[in-house]
């Protein structure tokens, strides 16, 4: 966990991992925020609905640039399924729409069930979500009547495991891609059985490297006042996914300017085989200037000539006079 992260203002840039609370929206949340550290400039990375508790990144500053990076590894839950019946929503909180009764079903039989779930399958996103349709979201038309076919989605299970079997309900825990509807996986596994289901709870374990067991609960950093700052993770840690290049000083004017630097061979990073998910950003990197101090997100491009580093995100817009000035990264 890092101390606050400067980028060259006053104004805090970092990540808080927080487990957020039942009963609160995504942006219920990012509003607290923005009270408690009294700044605009702040954002969540992965919504999670009211219902819903766990792992939710919320990025003040300039750490609002790279919320797309956050929310691109994969997602970890442990849901409670309730078998029997069907709701608007697709979860408690929508009305019962129909109910049947459950077969007989012991653990092998879900099993069975739940592996054509498994690896890469299709979902239609629920009527009652933020999925945007005719430039309005599809809860906001599903408010008003408007019934519209939502096109379905291409997603993947990775892990899918029964953790307890108490009829109705059916415990799971889930390993998937983003964007992933655990609500709608629900109600497609309820009407595969035969019987309906709605997701009962969620709990989201993990974002990527980000778990819910490193998690600040939002009480306790409401509580915390104008002492928030331990709980705040720095850009470099939240950006841990990608290898980290450091330049020297020359290099850094150029790089900030936005001019492509050419990285001697000692410069060039080893990189890790990304998972499929990150693979889209397989050439990115950390760009840190001496003593490592993060300048942005640099592309390497592999040339006859070497390899060449482009600006792909610049995070600090100036170079201080005193680059010996230690700081926590």
């Amino acid at each position: 966990m890092s101390n606050l992260t400067q980028t060259g203002a006053t104004e805090p840039a970092g990540v808080f991992n927080i487990d957020k609370p039942a009963g609160l929206s995504s942006h219920d949340v990012v509003n607290r925020v923005r009270r408690l550290l009294g700044i605009r400039r702040v954002g969540h990375a992965g919504t999670l609905d009211p219902l819903a508790t766990g792992v939710l990144l919320v990025c003040v500053g300039v750490a609002t640039r790279i919320v797309e990076y956050l929310q691109i590894g994969r997602k970890v839950y442990q849901a409670d399924l309730v078998l029997g019946a069907t709701t608007t929503t697709y979860d408690a909180e929508g009305e019962v729409v129909s109910t049947a009764p459950l077969p007989p079903l012991t653990v092998s039989a879900l099993e069975a069930v739940l592996q054509s779930f498994r690896g890469e399958i299709w979902q239609r996103p629920p009527a009652f979500s933020a999925v945007k349709q005719r430039g309005r979201p599809l809860y906001a038309l599903a408010r008003a009547g408007i019934e519209v076919e939502t096109e379905p989605r291409r997603v993947t299970i990775y892990q899918m495991e029964v953790l307890d079997w108490q009829p109705p309900h059916l415990g799971l825990r889930i390993t998937c891609s983003p964007g992933t509807y655990i609500r709608s996986l629900a109600h497609d596994i309820g009407q595969h059985l035969g019987c309906g289901a709605y997701l009962h709870s969620l709990r989201r374990l993990a974002s990527g490297t980000w778990r819910v067991e490193d998690a600040v609960r939002l009480e306790d950093l409401m509580a915390a006042g104008a002492c928030w700052q331990p709980y705040l993770h720095g850009l470099p840690a939240a950006l841990a996914m990608f290898p980290p290049v450091v330049l020297g000083t020359a290099e850094a004017a150029r790089f900030i300017r936005g001019q492509v630097v050419l990285l001697p061979a000692v410069q060039v990073p080893v990189t890790i085989p990304p998972q499929e998910e990150m693979a889209v950003f397989a050439d990115l990197c950390r760009v840190f200037v001496l003593p490592e101090r993060l300048l942005g997100i640099g592309r390497m491009e592999r040339t006859a000539d070497g390899i060449l580093l482009h600006p792909h995100k610049v995070l600090r817009q100036h170079l201080e006079t005193d680059l010996s000035e230690t700081r926590v990264v």
